[in-house]
């Protein structure tokens, strides 16, 4: 067992990155549905007009 300190050290770097990706993918999508909620605005008022 001597090397079970690198493989926590493993564990706890990809689980790291594994968490940071599902942030970005969060962000991502709600910059995204933002942008989506701009666009309709914009065609709702186009139709009115």
């Amino acid at each position: 067992m001597e090397n079970a300190s690198y493989l926590l050290a493993a564990y706890t770097i990809v689980w790291a990155v594994v968490f940071g990706y599902i942030l970005l993918l969060f962000n991502r999508q709600q910059s995204q549905q933002r942008e989506i909620n701009s666009l309709k605005k914009t065609l709702q008022g186009k139709k009115e007009a």
